[in-house]
């Protein structure tokens, strides 16, 4: 049988403003999960950043507008027909269907029919997504959206839904997090009931411990589809519950499906075993070290954590994707990224992808304040998720990043895949990757149109970020405080600022060095209206490919690749490349042998053809930065 990938297998706007009160409790508005130690950087409230004029904005507002639109009867059919109830309304469509057309042929995957895969799977994904919107927006009508669907849900919580169901771990993880978030965010206090009754459910469809896949399928089975059902994802979100009071069983389970002998035991003592493993899942599963940790305090989990990361990065791509050929990861090689620049136009899976890795790089860069976990954050940001294609309502998803030399964008062939539960969640939590909270000095990790409201010895200052960048080098950051307030705010300063780099504070240069890879702190007792501004000290740069392909590089500008688009084979000289020329606001030109090859970043890409990597000319190839 031929070796597959999960993915392969799986494949072969004004927000109305008020408050809801549910019929049984007004809506909550919990923080989410602290870190257990004072010195580690606090997650701010949904409510308290809200983004400005951007495509971050524009995102999460399509993605709220276009769940806010999709009929509860719609997005409940496949729970109301597994367990025999009158199931009104339309399809979905896809993967999300309850239909027994699903059909898989291990020896001949190009008969797959991938209709009603898992049906309902990202339900919870959706319904977490619009709760953690209702606590950015306080919109009435989310809350109510919210309220309505777990209520209706409920009755439809049945041993039932789960019988010849292929991936019960896998929907049961998605299931959780949008009850634990309806309750934690929308104040829908039935869901913490709803939580108990779908694990009692679940259990009994469940193995007894995190199985591998090779485990898995040393036992019986009937269909392929069976083995790749991902238990080792379950204990983060079952952290999470047990940490907001919603049960002390929770922890228990959340420590059984650890797959600490496989995975986190391993990536402690610095051995990668993620060689082949499915991408996406187990980048999450670094989410479930973060929680083991705070849940445990044992170091284990947090190193874990952090050495897992850094495999990951060392194998991504320039626009800080990975998992190429299928979705898979690579031992630490030199040929798995170059060899997918040419075998694969599936090189990340985009929204998946992003959501894992914000999480576990924002919950790193809690604990560490290291500012390279943002620098990678704003990598994946702006070359990957901020260009995907719109979800379209008959649930038509952008789910693969393509860097192939010959690349476009696309949309995945089936309706409603996992990455439609994912966006939506993702958009949401672009506030609260944006700025963290340490005592009373505020880190600003993201350089995005913004606010964030900050309380400070009982007093709450608002601090407003205006920018442009990265089309631009510049942010300013504007303080709105009844009174002088003092207080540190540090900025991050990427690992590719040049030395020229300044920051002012009212117009004035501050003579302090400004260091890369480093947060900046400004600590001053400020006033009404004081502004900071940050100049990034920003050249054209060289990335190659690894060490083994120095000829492959990819021109980038701060943190944005630059892709050549609609342009022929060429191999080009560094002297080509770093002599780009701008413009406009995201057009660069590239001068080669009398022609010119217009460059651009990832966002604004269309209908064009485009490649990442470039091929430096033989006697060019060391002399890339």
């Amino acid at each position: 049988m031929p070796r597959i990938s999960r993915r392969q297998f799986l494949n072969s706007s004004c927000l109305v403003a008020g408050s809801y009160i549910s019929s049984t409790q007004a809506a909550l508005q919990i923080s989410p999960p602290k870190p257990t130690a004072e010195s580690h950087l606090v997650l701010f409230k949904y409510a308290d950043i809200q983004l400005g004029t951007s495509k971050l904005r524009d995102q999460f507002k399509y993605q709220h507008n276009l769940f806010m639109g999709i009929s509860d009867d719609k997005l409940l059919k496949p729970f109301r027909s597994r367990v025999g109830q009158a199931a009104p309304g339309e399809d979905m469509g896809g993967w999300y269907d309850d239909s027994r057309d699903f059909h898989i042929d291990p020896n001949d995957w190009s008969t797959a029919n991938w209709h009603g895969y898992i049906p309902g799977h990202s339900f919870g994904q959706y319904i977490s997504g619009l709760a953690r919107s209702y606590a950015i927006t306080n919109d009435v009508n989310t809350a109510k959206k919210v309220d309505d669907l777990i209520k209706k849900y409920i009755p439809t919580i049945s041993k039932k839904f789960f019988e010849n169901y292929y991936l019960p771990a896998y929907t049961y993880d998605k299931l959780a997090i949008g009850l634990i978030d309806a309750f934690q965010y929308a104040g829908v206090v039935e869901a913490k009931d709803a939580l108990a009754k779908l694990t009692e459910a679940v259990l009994p469809f469940l193995p007894e411990k995190s199985l591998t896949r090779e485990e898995r399928r040393q036992r019986p089975y009937t269909q392929e589809a069976e083995i790749w059902d991902e238990p080792y994802t379950l204990p983060e979100n079952l952290f999470i519950a047990w940490q907001l009071g919603m049960g002390e069983h929770y922890k228990e389970l959340a420590l059984r499906y650890m797959q600490n002998d496989a995975l986190f035991d391993p990536l402690a003592n610095g051995i990668s075993p993620l060689k082949g493993k499915h991408a996406y899942s187990h980048v999450n599963a670094l989410n479930s070290a973060i929680q083991a940790y705070y849940a445990t305090g044992e170091q284990k989990y947090f190193l874990a954590a952090k050495n897992g990361f850094d495999f990951i990065v060392r194998q991504s791509y320039a626009t800080g994707g990975w998992g190429p050929n299928e979705e898979l990861l690579a031992a630490d090689d030199t040929e798995t990224l170059f060899n997918s620049l040419s075998e694969t136009h599936r090189s990340f899976e985009t929204p998946c992808g992003t959501y894992g890795h914000f999480k576990i790089a924002r919950s790193l860069l809690q604990i560490t304040k290291d500012s390279s976990y943002g620098d990678s954050m704003e990598r994946v940001l702006y070359n990957t998720i901020l260009g995907a294609k719109p979800t379209l309502p008959d649930g038509s998803t952008f789910y693969y990043a393509d860097y192939n030399h010959s690349a476009t964008k696309f949309y995945r062939g089936e309706q409603w895949p996992c990455c439609s539960g994912t966006f939506i969640q993702l958009t949401a939590d672009y506030g609260i990757s944006t700025y963290l909270q340490e005592a009373n000095s505020l880190f600003v990790n993201l350089y995005v149109p913004s606010h964030v409201e900050m309380r400070i010895a009982n007093q709450t200052v608002l601090i407003e970020q205006q920018t442009n960048y990265p089309l631009e080098n510049t942010s300013q950051l504007i303080i709105n405080t009844k009174k002088p307030l003092a207080f540190g705010i540090k900025l991050r300063i990427p690992g590719w600022a040049g030395n020229t780099t300044q920051v002012l504070v009212n117009g004035q240069k501050i003579k302090t060095p400004v260091k890369a890879g480093s947060f900046f702190e400004i600590s001053k007792t400020w006033k009404q209206n004081d502004r900071i501004e940050i100049i990034f000290d920003m050249a054209l740069r060289l990335e190659p490919l690894n060490t083994a392909h120095p000829e492959m590089v990819a021109l980038l500008i701060g943190p944005v690749v630059l892709f050549p688009v609609n342009a022929p084979y060429h191999e080009y000289t560094s002297e080509q490349l770093l002599g780009a020329q701008k413009q406009n606001s995201s057009d660069w030109t590239v001068k080669t042998n009398g022609k010119e090859v217009i460059f651009k970043p990832f966002t604004a890409i269309g209908a064009e053809t485009y490649r990442l990597y470039n091929k430096l000319q033989r006697s060019q190839d060391t002399k890339t930065t």
